[in-house]
């Protein structure tokens, strides 16, 4: 009992491969990762992003943009960009407060993913859903971004293009410590809010920013179907800024 528990450990812990992309055809088969930055601040956009590798050129070391060092991320975002099919789209403060967090996230994916030049022939998508009306299939994977290299890579430029914006906010927008907790509720960022008030970046929708405003809490959206195309695993630029 005690070997089979640590080969499983040892399985979960490897870090992410090619085998979800090479299950749905690559490398014959253009497959793009999807992924996001930016779902559970409570202030900035939700940032996505979709990559489709290069497969003679994958650069060493990718993995969940969270387990990386920022420097790290850093270099494999300027090889990822260098050598491999990119695409990014945004969902505003705006989008998502009109909507709600998960559609605008949605949105966004889409959006990145006809955002490429070439499109794929399938998609891996990080989470549990998969964007309806993408060009071709798709498959929610659960804890993508630490099993598949593709979502990987797009956790990687998701996070790291994200940061960069939140930095400049950080620059725009002095006293709330953007440029360090990225919009995140900490309590810094909650002592700042009450004590400055909202900015144009603040999510209305989301229930800590409500409270410190005064406003009445956001109604959540009944649960929708998942698209016909969906399937889940283990469990142009006019169009960028939504």
């Amino acid at each position: 009992m005690a070997k089979r528990e640590a080969k499983a450990k040892v399985a979960t812990t490897a870090g992410p491969d090619d085998s979800l992309e090479r299950a749905h055809g690559a490398p014959g088969s253009r497959i793009a990762g999807v992924d996001e930055a930016g779902r559970g601040p409570i202030a900035g956009p939700v940032v996505t992003a979709a990559v489709v590798l290069d497969w003679a050129r994958v650069p060493a070391g990718l993995n969940d943009s969270k387990k990386l060092t920022a420097a790290r991320r850093e270099a494999l975002f300027e090889a990822i960009l260098a050598d491999h099919g990119v695409a990014i789209a945004l969902s505003s403060v705006e989008r998502i407060d009109t909507t709600d967090i998960r559609a605008a996230t949605l949105d966004a994916m889409r959006r990145a993913v006809k955002g490429l030049a070439v499109p794929p022939d399938h998609v891996l998508v990080d989470g549990i859903d998969v964007p309806p009306g993408l060009p071709c299939p798709g498959t929610a994977v659960v804890e993508g971004d630490a099993r598949s290299l593709t979502i990987a890579a797009a956790s990687i430029v998701a996070k790291v293009l994200r940061d960069r914006l939140m930095e400049k906010a950080g620059a725009e927008h002095p006293g709330y410590g953007l440029e360090q907790h990225k919009g995140y509720g900490t309590a810094d960022h909650m002592a700042a809010l009450a004590r400055l008030g909202a900015t144009a970046l603040h999510r209305r929708s989301f229930a800590p920013v409500a409270r410190a405003l005064g406003l009445p809490p956001k109604e959540k959206p009944s649960p929708k179907a998942r698209p016909a195309q969906q399937k889940t695993a283990g469990g142009s630029q006019g169009d960028l800024f939504g």
